[in-house]
C-alpha cells in the first residue's frame, strides 16, 4: 500500500528510528533477499572550472585560479584504461560548467572512449546537460540525442540536492531549479536513457521539504519508469562557503529508511559509505538499502569537502558479508555479474 504525503510526513516526523528501519528492511528483504550489490567504477571529473560557484561545493574553481584544471582527452582515456584494468564496468564523468567548451568536446570524448573500451558511460548531471544545451543553442532532447549517439548510456542523479526552489535559491542560486532538473530526466527517459536520482540532506531543509523532494521523484517515476535507483547523500560542510554542521547518522538513517518506505516505485535504494564511512554504510543494509554503490577508484568532490574514505573490492565484500548479506558485483543496469557466497575466496585483488 502506498503512503500519501500526509501519512508519510507524520511517519517521518513522529516515527521511531528503529521501527522505521525495521519496516524499510522488511521491504528490502522481500524484494532482494540477502543479496547486496556494488559496482566497480571511476568518477572522472574532467574540469573543476565552474560558473555556478555553488556555496555548498568545495570543488569548483574560477578559470584564473592556480588550481583550476581541464583534462585532455588523452588524460581521460588513461583514467579509463586504468578503470578497465581494475575490473571497472562503469564511468561516471562529471565536471564543472566550463565557460569555453563546445558540445563537440563532450561528443568527441564519448566517441573516443567507446571506440577504445567496452564500458558503460553513466555520466553528466542534469545541470551539465542543460548547460550543454544552452551553450549549443539546442533543446534538452536534441542535446541528449546527440550525446546518446556519441556513446552516453545513462544519467547519474547529481545536481538534484533538494528539489525545492526555496532551498535551491539559498544554497546554489546560479544552478538549475527544480523543474529544470525534472525536465532533463523526463527527456532522458523519453529516449530510453535510464537514470538514478539523488537527494543531498543537511542544508537546513525541513523534513517536509525532503519529503517534497521524494514525492517529485516518485511522481516522475510513475510517469516515466526511468529511475533505476535513489541515493541519499549528506552535505559535507568543510571548506565550503555555506559552512554549517554535518547531519547526524541517526538523521541520515531515518531519511534513508523513509526513501525505501515512501518510494515504492523505485527499485533500488543505495546506502552511502562515501559520505558516512564504512560502519554507517554497513548499517544502511538494515535500514532499507540493497546496494552500496561503487568502490570508487577515484572521487574528488566529496574529498574536496574534507571527507575521504578508501574502499577496495575485497573490503566491500567483507563489509557486506559481515552485515550478514551476500555480496554481488553488478553492472549499471543492476544485473549481477558475480555473486560472492560467504565462503568463496576472491579471485582478484582489486
Amino acid at each position: 500500500m502506498r503512503l500519501t504525503s500526509d501519512e508519510a510526513l507524520k511517519l517521518f516526523t513522529d516515527g521511531d528510528l528503529l521501527e522505521l528501519g525495521k519496516a524499510a528492511n522488511a521491504i528490502r528483504k522481500k524484494n532482494f533477499g540477502d543479496v547486496t550489490t556494488f559496482i566497480i567504477d571511476r568518477n572522472i571529473n574532467y574540469t573543476n572550472i565552474c560558473k555556478n560557484e555553488c556555496k555548498f561545493c568545495a570543488f569548483w574553481r574560477r578559470a584564473n585560479q592556480q588550481s583550476a584544471y581541464l583534462l585532455t582527452h588523452e588524460e581521460i582515456l588513461q583514467k579509463v584504461r586504468e578503470t578497465v584494468a581494475a575490473g571497472g564496468t562503469q564511468l561516471m564523468i562529471q565536471g564543472g560548467l566550463h565557460p569555453d567548451l563546445p558540445l563537440s568536446y563532450y561528443e568527441d570524448m564519448l566517441r573516443l572512449i567507446k571506440k577504445n573500451f567496452d564500458i558503460t558511460i553513466h555520466s553528466f548531471t542534469a545541470t551539465e546537460i542543460q548547460y550543454f544545451a544552452n551553450c549549443a543553442g539546442l533543446s534538452i532532447l536534441e542535446t541528449l540525442k546527440r550525446l546518446q549517439a556519441a556513446g552516453l548510456d545513462s544519467l547519474p542523479g547529481g545536481g538534484a540536492e533538494i528539489l525545492v526552489d526555496e532551498v535551491r535559491k539559498k544554497i546554489s542560486p546560479k544552478k538549475i531549479m527544480t523543474d529544470d532538473w525534472l525536465n532533463v530526466m523526463r527527456a532522458a527517459h523519453s529516449i530510453g536513457m535510464k537514470s538514478t536520482a539523488t537527494m543531498v540532506i543537511g542544508f537546513g531543509e525541513t523534513l517536509a521539504q525532503r519529503l517534497e523532494h521524494m514525492e517529485k521523484i516518485r511522481n516522475l517515476q510513475d510517469e516515466t519508469g526511468g529511475f533505476r535507483a535513489f541515493i541519499t547523500w549528506t552535505y559535507q560542510p568543510k571548506n565550503t562557503a555555506l559552512g554549517g554542521e554535518k547531519v547526524s547518522a541517526q538523521d541520515y538513517m531515518k531519511t534513508l529508511a523513509m526513501t525505501r518506505i515512501f518510494m515504492n516505485n523505485v527499485e533500488h535504494i543505495q546506502g552511502s559509505w562515501v559520505t558516512q564511512g564504512e560502519r554507517i554504510g554497513q548499517l544502511t543494509l538494515a535500514f532499507g538499502a540493497d546496494d552500496l554503490g561503487s568502490i570508487m577508484l577515484e572521487e574528488n568532490v566529496v574529498r574536496a569537502a574534507g571527507t575521504s574514505f578508501e574502499m577496495s573490492t575485497r573490503k566491500m565484500i567483507d563489509l557486506i558479508r559481515s552485515a550478514g548479506k551476500i555480496p554481488a558485483q553488478r553492472n549499471t543496469c543492476y544485473e549481477v555479474l558475480k555473486n560472492f557466497s560467504n565462503h568463496e575466496p576472491l579471485a582478484t585483488n582489486h
